[in-house]
């Protein structure tokens, strides 16, 4: 452990205690008395720091009952060990890689930099990182960084929008004003979560479908999250709403090996059966993610109930086949 990193440990146990002993600061910090004392000296003498040793309590402690004449105790900066810095790093890396739009880039930069220059000799530097770590993402959607920024920017300041929203699935575009409630990143893909006053309820927009946005100087409304939960979050998938019917798959005893492990839905109910099949039970309450998720089982999943899911997939399937045959 470096100095630092003791100065730093320091500081932190006294601020959270009202005492700590001379033991249990050896025994925390695995240092020798002589390095204990300097950097107690260390503390006090070059930083400040307000320490005093108090003979009935026994232990060291912050003197808070005194205004300290001169200067004041202050720790260096923004400042992590070597095991912060690589996990600091390697979140950067994370980041760097989702971040298509390059949404991020720009504010991490300059923190990279610093990072990096802290990291210094270590054993694992940032370049080493970055070319030992490789996240790809499929199916993500290019969307314009100026309208992700406005929306990030009408949620935080709780402004509505106007909107020119395309809806891919009726190829109709619409005018709307809306109050952003949260954003949502989904399957490599941004979502917002919003009042439509247009349509007088809670809907989920598809930001690379915004081809405007606009920040309106009026108070959004705001929706409790209980509701957004209730209305957003019930279902499968990003499709939502309020009429929840529970969906009761079975896959094969080899696919199971790989859903067994699979969270397709915060309060899905899972079980091995006895011949080795998997059984799963998701809420739905728009079943277009949920088809395209189960026909890519293809064979090795069958639809148990509602029997309206299981017709739609097999006429799907069919179509398939027919389209594609063999």
């Amino acid at each position: 452990m470096s100095m630092m990193e003791r100065i730093y440990q320091i500081d932190q146990m006294l601020a959270g205690r009202q005492f700590i002993t001379k033991d249990e600061l050896l025994e925390r910090l695995g240092v020798s008395l002589a390095t204990l004392k300097r950097d107690l000296a260390y503390l006090k003498d070059r930083l400040n720091a307000p320490i005093v040793f108090d003979r009935d309590l026994g232990g060291y402690r912050f003197e808070r009952t005194t205004n300290k004449i001169g200067p004041q105790y202050e720790l260096p900066g923004l400042w992590f060990s070597a095991d912060e810095i690589h996990a600091l790093l390697t979140m950067q890396h994370l980041l760097a890689n989702l971040d298509t739009g390059g949404l991020l880039g720009p504010h991490i930069q300059p923190l990279l930099a610093r990072l990096s220059g802290m990291l210094g000799a270590a054993d694992n530097p940032v370049e080493e990182i970055q070319k030992r770590i490789k996240i790809q993402t499929v199916g993500a959607r290019h969307f314009e960084l100026e309208h992700f920024q406005a929306l990030g920017s009408a949620l935080l300041r709780r402004k509505r929008l106007l909107i020119r929203y395309h809806a891919k699935g009726t190829d109709e575009v619409t005018e709307r004003e809306v109050s952003p409630q949260r954003l949502v990143h989904y399957r490599d893909n941004w979502y917002m979560d919003a009042w439509c006053h247009l349509r007088d309820g809670l809907r989920a927009f598809s930001v690379d479908s915004i081809k405007h946005a606009e920040i309106l100087e009026v108070k959004s409304k705001n929706v409790a999250q209980k509701l957004l939960d209730e209305v957003l979050g019930a279902g499968y998938g990003i499709f939502s709403g309020k009429n929840v019917q529970w969906a009761t798959l079975v896959f094969s005893a080899e696919r199971s090996r790989w859903v067994a492990s699979e969270k397709w839905h915060s309060a899905q109910k899972g079980k091995v059966l006895p011949d080795g099949h998997y059984q799963l039970e998701v809420p739905y309450t728009d079943d277009r993610e949920l088809v395209m998720d189960i026909l890519k089982y293809g064979g090795d999943c069958t639809v148990q109930a509602p029997k309206a899911l299981a017709n739609r997939i097999r006429t799907m399937a069919l179509a398939l086949v027919a389209n594609h045959p063999a």
